[in-house]
């Protein structure tokens, strides 16, 4: 009897090994579409692969890769689109995992406005945040029906993207999330319509990535942390009441109408392999970029993209 309470003693007096830190920052403040990282965090799943994960809000979305690039951050959630101009900058970023697997931007105009199809567009004034993929975009999408960006009229409306289009300062804006700015103006009594950017001749991404510094990342924490993220992720579709409830227990200000409709509208929509890499995908992208001139080479996909799932 004494030697069993020796060994107890003995093992609660033993050090116990402290949980590698990293450190995640998001692209924007919290919300649905970091459903994955905020859910192994509450349930225990970072923990249980020996992690403790600090999740950052960034007060200018742009920040979170140059941030990684400069080894202030071991992760960022940032978009396929903008890695692939990254990495041509010269930034060391590389993608090693996937949060939200198809795009969710659109074009968005009003549902009983005078836009019906893409060709409506001609004369018409069209907001936008992010200068040069979203142009690109566009411009695909108008050559595609006939038209050009030529055609329509440009206004930066700097991250206002539904207030703008409800408020007719344009007549349709890009780079609108199809989860949340059409959820936002229906609460408000104003109904939208999205032209789907993947139906309308541009090739598929991934909306949401996760980022790390090419030159030193650590791949056996990131392969924790996205296992961690992918078990949340199998919680969250066998469990969506319960993972909303999880999910929104963590801030007042997620507690309300836009965000639990956006849960549902996001929750189909997230990587259930997030270390896969389809790299066909990114490749067309890169592709697609050359071919519309924002990009002057065309790099190897193993240049900028990982699957740290494969053998």
């Amino acid at each position: 009897m004494r030697f069993f309470a020796f060994i107890l003693v003995l093992l609660t007096t033993l050090p116990v090994h402290a949980a590698d830190k990293m450190t995640i920052i998001l692209d924007w403040f919290i919300n649905p579409d970091h459903g994955p990282i905020i859910v192994a965090k509450e349930k225990g799943y970072f923990k249980d692969a020996g992690l403790e994960v600090e999740i950052i809000a960034p007060s200018n979305p742009a920040d979170p890769p140059k941030m990684v690039a400069a080894g202030k951050a071991d992760l960022a959630v940032s978009y396929q689109p903008q890695l692939h101009l990254q990495v041509h900058e010269g930034l060391p970023l590389t993608r090693v995992g996937t949060l939200v697997a198809t795009p969710l931007s659109c074009i968005l105009v009003l549902a009983d406005g005078p836009i019906k199809s893409i060709k409506d567009l001609k004369g018409k004034k069209v907001g936008f945040s992010v200068a040069g993929v979203e142009e690109v975009q566009l411009n695909t999408v108008l050559k595609n029906n006939g038209l050009s960006i030529k055609d329509v009229e440009m206004i930066n409306v700097n991250w206002s993207l539904s207030p703008s289009l409800m408020s007719k300062q344009v007549d349709a804006v890009i780079g609108a999330f199809r989860n949340f700015e059409l959820n936002q103006m229906d609460i408000e009594g104003v109904k939208g319509r999205c032209f789907y950017l993947e139906e309308e001749g541009l090739p598929a991404y991934d909306e949401l990535i996760y980022v790390a510094n090419t030159n030193t990342m650590n791949k056996d924490k990131i392969k924790r942390f996205l296992a961690a993220t992918e078990l949340a992720t199998q919680f969250m579709v066998n469990h969506p009441k319960e993972s909303w409830n999880v999910f929104s227990s963590t801030s007042k200000e997620l507690q309300d109408k836009l965000n639990a409709r956006a849960w549902v509208d996001t929750l189909p929509r997230f990587a259930l392999r997030p270390a896969a890499l389809d790299s066909g995908r990114y490749d067309r992208f890169e592709a697609f970029l050359l071919d519309a001139g924002l990009i002057k080479t065309h790099n190897p996909v193993s240049n900028y993209a990982i699957d740290l799932g494969a053998r």
